[in-house]
């Protein structure tokens, strides 16, 4: 599916709904709520079976997913502020929670279910200088080269990714 431009056009979110979608381990979409589509102009046919990445705006830094899906995969949840990109170019920001999806047989995970809700322009205003930066970087040196960044912007704050986060989370 051809992604489609980017176009500076923000679509404001009800902060009374969340969006939900269930994955696979890799991220495919396995399933989402009405929401979802409304909000991102996909169909639920079209987001279905589709990578979750579809909705990745690309001013998203990519170590922002590798940090999320390390998390993921060592069994630890993450919020993470995103900005998503519509079908229709348009941008929505949501703080996303991850629960896991277990086999009521063995208990192991077998995917995921993300909830999204509405982001404070305090977050997004705080964020978005560092986004930018990391995206930047992103484009010279890689994914390496943003995460050596942040980890060093980081230690120079005396943070972690999650008291960034926690920090963060409490401008919401």
């Amino acid at each position: 599916m051809k992604r489609p431009e980017p176009i500076d056009e923000e679509i404001i979110l009800d902060n009374t709904k969340y969006i939900e979608s269930d994955t696979d381990l890799k991220g495919v979409i396995t399933d989402c709520n009405d929401y979802f589509a409304e909000i991102s102009r996909y169909s639920r046919e079209e987001l279905i079976g589709q990578p979750h990445s579809i909705v990745r705006h690309p001013d998203m830094p990519k170590v922002a997913f590798k940090i999320l899906w390390d998390r993921l995969k060592a069994g630890e949840n993450i919020n993470l502020a995103v900005k998503n990109l519509a079908k229709d170019g348009r941008y929505y920001w949501v703080f996303t929670h991850f629960d896991f999806k277990k086999d009521i047989n063995t208990g192991e995970v077998v995917g995921y279910v993300a909830y999204r809700k509405t982001i404070s322009k305090k977050v997004t205003d705080t964020l978005l200088p560092i986004y930018r930066k990391l995206v930047e970087i992103e484009k010279t040196e890689g994914i390496e080269g943003s995460e050596k960044y942040l980890n060093n912007l980081l230690e120079e704050h005396g943070l972690t990714i999650d008291s960034l986060l926690d920090e963060i989370y409490k401008l919401y």
